[in-house]
């Protein structure tokens, strides 16, 4: 899940620069930011937007925590320590991504190669998704295999809102007259999260900066807004034993996305908000993996 939502970001920043009708220079940091680097990269004077520093952290750095490369060695470990109750298909799916990855992420942060790595790691992943959900038995081992998903979904989509759209929001604040430009970034926003058409049919407006971070905060029917992912938690506790003390952690963590204020002080607040809300998640997760890995409750 985090290697296809880190390639899905940087996909639709790359259409961005694209799309973008300004000459602004777009800085690619944003995007390490988003997902999770606490690093403070050093970037070269050949490299003036940040955009090659910041894709080798983010495709091939095997010390970056979030990086595509690490995420994927680390979900085929997990696959193949747990062989026994995975389908064999899944395990194919996961091993041959992990073989691409390790042969092409290198060479993916080139321009010419790269949209077809993301385009590979996000199609194998939603394989992998296809594989398990139709193949794998309604057991705990596939309910928690759910859960790690949609946890780490929420906590992305509450990282795109709290970097992305809070950076948009600040833009807007000041007195500037280019519309146009900050429509061109919600709509990357929303193609992050690949949400742009489901937000399309949903409001069938305008794309408004509000209305965005909403429809990707409380839009329940969407599978990758917080609500979504949270309903689908709760649907998930209900079929697992003795979840008692995950749908406390998770009721709180709703309660942080009804208390969230991001329509106040441009992004600032959202930003805030977005750091309560993944405070809550961090818990959420924590809380998780006490109950069904380590079983202290």
């Amino acid at each position: 899940e985090r290697a296809e939502d880190t390639a899905r970001i940087v996909r639709a920043y790359n259409d961005l620069l694209v799309d973008y009708p300004s000459d602004e220079l777009l800085r690619w940091e944003p995007l390490a930011v988003i997902a999770g680097s606490r690093l403070v990269l050093d970037v070269p004077d050949d490299d003036p937007a940040g955009e090659f520093t910041v894709l080798r952290h983010l495709l091939a750095d095997r010390s970056a925590e979030s990086s595509i490369a690490t995420s994927v060695a680390a979900a085929r470990e997990n696959f193949r320590t747990t062989r026994e109750v995975m389908p064999r298909e899944a395990w194919q799916a996961i091993n041959q991504l992990s073989q691409y990855v390790d042969a092409t992420a290198n060479g993916a942060v080139d321009r010419q190669l790269r949209d077809r790595f993301l385009v590979r790691v996000v199609e194998v992943s939603r394989r992998l998704d296809g594989i398990l959900e139709s193949t794998m038995t309604r057991t705990d081992p596939f309910q928690i295999i759910r859960l790690g998903r949609l946890v780490e979904r929420a906590d992305m989509t509450t990282r795109v809102l709290g970097v992305a759209a809070a950076g948009i929001l600040s833009l807007e604040s000041a007195d500037r007259t280019d519309l146009v430009d900050d429509e061109v970034r919600w709509m990357s926003v929303l193609r992050s999260v690949s949400a742009l058409q489901m937000y399309q049919r949903a409001t069938r407006g305008p794309i408004d900066g509000m209305a965005v971070v909403r429809f990707l905060l409380d839009y329940g029917a969407f599978p990758r807004s917080v609500q979504g992912c949270f309903d689908a938690i709760r649907r998930v506790c209900g079929e697992l034993p003795a979840s008692s003390a995950v749908v406390d952690a998770l009721s709180r963590a709703e309660a942080a996305v009804a208390a969230a204020r991001p329509d106040g002080e441009g992004g600032a607040e959202l930003d805030r908000s977005m750091d309560t809300v993944q405070q809550a998640i961090a818990e959420l997760s924590e809380t998780i993996c006490r109950r069904y890995v380590d079983g202290e409750m």
